[in-house]
């Protein structure tokens, strides 16, 4: 009889701009609560009574209103939800595979919108990474917090993902940067800390995810046309050129609705003639994503990318004197294509539990002139299934994983090597009292690497099977202590088994070979932090500051170590790396000028656990300790490719139709490289001492004829001074970008 007295109430939830509907947002009426569908709509059968209808969702202001309902009454309410601009609410997804404001995060996130990326006009990702606070990209290869050193292109400690899936070339376990479409980008989300909880091997140091843009109910076409040409270096005698060396890039992104259909169509080609002599970049890249609503519950996606160029580079340039010019034995030109598949599927079913399938087929061909050339096939599904419990503020999410690789390649003994990967996941998200926020998560990996063994030139390397099984845990807590002030824990583990490349690689580097090192074990670690995040408003400036302190703590970390005449990768033992970092990011009008700025410093202690100085008497290995010390070049006990301090800054103020922006980066001098590259490369050992560090501005100025045209200058390096990040390899001169971009 109760039950047939209860009243109705229903109706949608959208954008109150787009008009979209909002799935998964959080309606409830008293102690009773559900989740919208795909479509929007809600609908909750409750006892008559007095209540308080109450609709959040993630990124919206909150609506809420007072009923009194009937017995047998059904009530219709129409929801649109007023997008919310505060920073502290910016919606996120990386950290816990679900939508959670960036307050309430339990790890340190840091979240790149595409504005700060088009406005700074950075032709890949890796170059716009560089001003992320902890973030530093030493020559393509990722490191945040001083967690990863320097290999050249093999082995990532840091995952880069597109839309949620790795997207590594398979073989070296690398980013591709030139892969990522940032002409489709929505957000960029920086996860600091390890994460092979949620995504696995290779996310020991953290995660970069690139979630692409969808269609909006307008339709959208971006186009963007820049040109850079580069002045001469502070030291005239360093200018190879007669002509400046110049770049020409250009993109293209449209997105559009029809009918169920939505369509995201991307483009983008550059020519890149480098400041580095015999060094340049030419590729066209062309990519498309479309969604398919089949019904209400049921959607179908198909993305695709592909990318087809070449280029040429050099390892380390030729004397200090001629420092943009490449050693001739290190030059190499390459052809290349790349492209990746990617299907989806998402179902909810009649409880509301999300059914998600994830795939991605990437397929890799570099062809190089110095017998380096290599060619692999990943495949990769994931399958997601995702319950929310409103009523308790409990999220479910669990996984199961399966990857694999075919690799053909000359570094490799020229033959072909199989791999695979299977994976099992659950995460945990629970809300407690409306303040505490809690989440655990467990992941269970097993790794099988074929190995058909073959012979290189200095030996033989034995087939074989490899097969590892690792289970790893997190647990992240953030309380809001008070109104806009979020004090976060987290403790997370971290694996990585080695990848083709540093186990089975045997090349010529230029002056030195790279041998195989068929018993290097997987690396494995934990990190923790503690951290403070405080919201702020001052006037119609809003933001906030982020202060933590962390702590990572490696097991035979792998590291590239001169081993007899040659370079192999090597298990170094532990290694800890502690240390501080402090962020203030914020948006809105200061001084009556929209303003927004993004800053912050970053502090490593990076050491060994066994470093030892003393000599290695003649004929013995010597011990780890030992080895450790006598690789490097310093006589302090510090990582190598690690700077202690960094600083970011970008800075952004609007007046009418002009723009100012400002950015500075900043690194302290790296201590410690591989001792045998004071030797190898000319002119290194003396350039270091002469040179501490870095301490790069770029100036940039923009006019907006209408809110949809806009014309930049950006002027990089603008003090024209001569730095390197990477040993070996000189950074630009000062250099002018002229940028064209239209919206219709």
């Amino acid at each position: 009889m109760l039950t047939a007295q209860n009243a109705t109430i229903q109706g949608t939830v959208t954008d109150q701009k787009t008009g979209e509907a909002l799935f998964f947002a959080n309606v409830s009426v008293g102690a009773t609560g559900v989740v919208t569908e795909l479509d929007g709509t809600y609908q909750l059968a409750i006892p008559p009574g007095n209540y308080t209808l109450q609709v959040t969702y993630v990124g919206y202001t909150t609506y809420s209103e007072e009923l009194r309902i009937e017995a047998n009454e059904t009530i219709e309410r129409a929801i649109a939800l007023e997008p919310e601009s505060t920073i502290l609410n910016t919606a996120t997804v990386t950290s816990g595979k679900y939508e959670t404001p960036l307050s309430e995060v339990t790890v340190s996130l840091e979240v790149i919108q595409p504005e700060l990326i088009e406005s700074t006009s950075k032709p890949t990702l890796d170059e716009a990474l560089q001003k992320v606070p902890g973030v530093t990209i030493i020559d393509g290869q990722a490191n945040i917090r001083g967690g990863s050193g320097y290999s050249q292109g093999a082995g990532s400690r840091v995952l880069l993902l597109v839309d949620d899936v790795p997207i590594l070339q398979a073989d070296a376990g690398f980013p591709n940067w030139d892969d990522v479409p940032i002409e489709n980008i929505e957000q960029i989300e920086v996860v600091k800390g390890a994460a092979s909880a949620l995504y696995g091997s290779s996310a020991l140091n953290g995660i970069i995810n690139v979630r692409t843009a969808y269609a909006k109910a307008e339709p959208e076409t971006k186009l963007a046309t820049f040109y850079t040409t580069y002045f001469a270096p502070k030291d005239k005698n360093k200018q190879w050129w007669d002509e400046a060396p110049n770049t020409f890039a250009t993109s293209l992104a449209h997105r559009r609705k029809m009918g169920k259909l939505d369509l995201v169509l991307g483009g983008y080609y550059i020519n890149q003639e480098s400041f580095r002599k015999d060094t340049y970049k030419k590729f066209g890249r062309f990519n498309f994503n479309t969604r398919y609503r089949a019904t209400d519950r049921l959607t179908f996606g198909l993305a695709s990318n592909i990318n087809q160029g070449s280029s040429g580079s050099y390892f380390y340039w030729k004397s200090a004197e001629e420092a943009f010019e490449g050693a001739p034995t290190t030059l190499s030109e390459r052809e290349r294509l790349r492209f990746n598949v990617d299907p989806t599927i998402t179902y909810f079913d009649r409880s509301g539990n999300r059914h998600k399938i994830l795939g991605r087929y990437y397929y890799v061909d570099n062809n190089n002139d110095r017998n380096q050339s290599n060619s692999s096939q990943w495949y990769y599904g994931e399958y997601q299934f995702q319950r929310r419990f409103a009523d308790i503020g409990l999220v479910t999410t669990a996984g199961l994983v399966v990857s694999g690789n075919q690799i053909d390649a000359e570094l490799y003994g020229d033959t072909t090597f199989t791999a695979s990967n299977l994976a099992a996941f659950v995460q945990l998200e629970k809300k407690f009292l409306d303040r505490l926020n809690v989440s655990a998560g467990f992941r269970y990996e097993r790794n099988v690497l074929n190995n058909p063994g073959f012979t290189y030139q200095q030996g033989t390397v034995d087939p074989s099977e490899e097969k590892e099984s690792k289970p790893v845990f997190r647990l992240g807590l953030n309380y809001e202590l008070a109104d806009y002030t979020f004090l976060r824990a987290s403790w997370g583990q971290g694996y990585r088994f080695p990848t083709v490349a540093e186990k089975f690689i045997f090349t010529d580097a230029g002056g030195f070979f790279i041998t195989p090192n068929p018993t290097l074990r997987s690396e494995t670690g934990w990190s923790t932090e503690i951290g403070i995040k405080q919201g702020f408003r001052l006037s119609s400036f809003e933001g906030f500051i982020d202060i933590s302190g962390f702590l990572m703590r490696y097991e035979d970390m792998m590291e590239f170590n001169l081993v007899g005449f040659g370079f192999q990768a090597s298990n170094i033992g532990g290694t800890e790396i502690k240390g501080m970092e402090f962020t203030v990011a914020g948006r809105g009008s200061l001084f009556g000028l929209p303003t927004s700025i993004l800053a912050g410093y970053t502090y490593i202690d990076p050491r060994f656990k066994e470093f030892d100085n003393t000599q290695i008497p003649a004929g013995e290995t010597g011990s780890r300790g030992q080895v450790n010390a006598n690789n490097s070049s310093s006589e302090d006990n510090i990582l190598k490719y690690r700077s202690r301090h960094t600083f970011k800054l970008d800075l952004e103020s609007r007046f009418r139709r002009f723009s100012l922006g400002w950015e500075t980066i900043s690194g302290s001098q790296i201590e410690a490289i591989d001792r045998i590259f004071n030797l190898i490369v000319p002119g290194l050992e003396s350039f270091r001492m002469n040179n501490q560090g870095y301490l790069v501005h770029n100036v940039r100025a923009a006019y907006r004829f209408t809110e949809d045209i806009k014309l930049s200058m950006i002027l990089g390096n603008l003090t024209n001074r001569e730095y390197s990040i990477r040993p070996g390899l000189l950074e630009g001169p000062r250099n002018l970008t002229a940028r064209l971009d239209f919206k219709f």
